[in-house]
């Protein structure tokens, strides 16, 4: 008998071809382990080494209810005022909406009078114009339309404004700062000169018909001396900003002279600029999203249970003059809604229609402006829950380019409107290679004249 040990041949070699397949197959998931693990390391380093690649495939990330303001006031007027007694910061808060926690920083930059930033490195402060590390709170899980929130006041000790005039801040990708999610703009000022101003009522006549109260219109006449340490040619124009409408001026400049936008000089030292054909309008409309009783659903009306109208002859009540009041971001109900926006417009009002207001800095842009839906104009605008100031505007539209603009046909037009006027004066500085200098500033309020 032969040994037990003595297997025949043909099972030897199947056992041993059986324990080859298994330590294969064990090769190969270790094999397949290690490769998942390098690509786990590949894709975490890519993330940390180009996170704005990663940013841009995800189509959440949004910038959300961007907002500048003086101090602490959120309704205020964003200029910083070192001539005043009043608050000498800016506060800068903005909501996020995205899956992931965001590595965003925020540059400063000193801008021209048409808010282009300076390309001048001696206008740049390379050494203070930048907020890094950004800290964003989480907003509470319960909240729909946003996840992360910012609040931040400047200057500090990484941020400064050594310049008179206009300045933007941009939102960016800490890794790519040519990467911007959001900007906004606001003023500092330290003034030379001490303005003068003054309001005066007119009439306009002209064939207004029933629409005589159109014809209501404000002067703004603003005087000055020059001090001698300044040149009277350096001096360019006199912009004007009505409330919120930093990007819609009014300018009076040097080098025109109309009967509505002059300005007068003794050939010395004093000047006067004029402003003539300025309608005060009306207090701006509101929704107040607040109330939950009254705005409980993701979808709601702006007038609740009804629609706007024509309110050529109404007044309205007294508002923030533009400014947005909204809940604070650790409030549980701060959250998102669809607001639609509706208005009966007149048949007398043949042109386009726009939805303007204090959730876009007032701007009539194309994407605002309202559909027919069987003469009921209609848009949806998504907003966090509080006041939002807002109005419609009659314009044409070609294309991209909106003219002819009638803010007061669809509002009313009133002398005893509350409004707000902030006058800047320009000088063409010769220091630091040239750059346009705010030297004069005014603060006014109209309505109780």
């Amino acid at each position: 008998m032969k040994p037990l040990g003595n297997f025949p041949e043909p099972f030897q070699l199947a056992n041993n071809s059986s324990r080859f397949n298994s330590l294969s197959r064990g090769y190969k998931f270790v094999e397949k382990r290690s490769v998942l693990f390098q690509m786990f390391l590949f894709l975490f380093f890519f993330a940390f080494l180009f996170p704005s690649l990663v940013y841009s495939f995800n189509a959440e990330f949004e910038i959300k209810s961007l907002r500048v303001y003086s101090g602490s006031d959120e309704t205020s007027f964003p200029v910083i005022d070192y001539s005043s007694d009043g608050e000498k910061s800016i506060t800068i808060d903005f909501d996020v909406q995205a899956t992931f926690y965001p590595n965003l920083i925020i540059q400063f930059k000193y801008c021209d009078d048409n808010w282009l930033p300076y390309e001048n490195q001696f206008l740049q402060n390379p050494l203070y114009n930048t907020e890094y590390n950004l800290w964003l709170d989480k907003i509470p899980s319960g909240v729909s339309g946003a996840r992360y929130h910012y609040t931040g006041t400047f200057p500090n000790n990484n941020v400064q404004f050594p310049f008179s005039g206009k300045w933007m801040f941009f939102i960016t990708d800490s890794q790519n700062k040519n990467l911007v999610y959001a900007s906004e703009k606001f003023f500092v000022i330290n003034p030379d000169v001490k303005l003068n101003v003054q309001v005066m009522r007119e009439t306009m006549q002209g064939s207004y018909g029933d629409k005589a109260n159109l014809g209501r219109t404000l002067v703004i006449k603003t005087n000055f001396t020059l001090p001698d340490s300044l040149i009277s040619a350096n001096v360019r124009k006199i912009e004007i900003v009505k409330n919120r409408m930093i990007s819609n001026p009014i300018v009076v400049d040097r080098n025109t002279n109309t009967q509505e936008r002059y300005y007068e000089w003794d050939a010395g030292r004093k000047f006067s600029f004029i402003a003539r054909n300025l309608r005060p309008g009306n207090e701006y409309r509101q929704i107040d999203t607040r109330n939950l009783s009254n705005y409980p659903t993701p979808t709601v009306d702006a007038k609740f249970g009804e629609f706007d109208q024509s309110d050529l002859f109404t007044k309205h009540p007294r508002d923030f003059n533009g400014s947005s009041l909204l809940l604070n971001f650790k409030n549980a109900n701060a959250d998102y809604q669809n607001v639609v926006f509706k208005l009966k417009a007149p048949e007398n009002v043949t042109k386009p229609i726009f939805l303007t207001g204090s959730f876009n800095d007032w701007k009539l842009l194309p994407e605002f402006e309202m559909y027919d839906d069987n003469g009921m104009m209609n848009i949806s605008v998504p907003l966090k829950r509080g006041v939002h100031a807002y109005q419609y505007v009659a314009a044409d539209i070609n294309g991209d380019r909106i003219s002819n603009a009638d803010w007061e046909i669809l509002e009313g037009n009133f002398f005893e409107t509350e409004n707000e006027y902030y006058i800047f004066l320009y000088y063409e500085s010769q220091e630091k290679g040239g750059y346009n200098k705010v030297i004069g500033f005014a603060k006014i309020r109209t309505g109780a004249l």
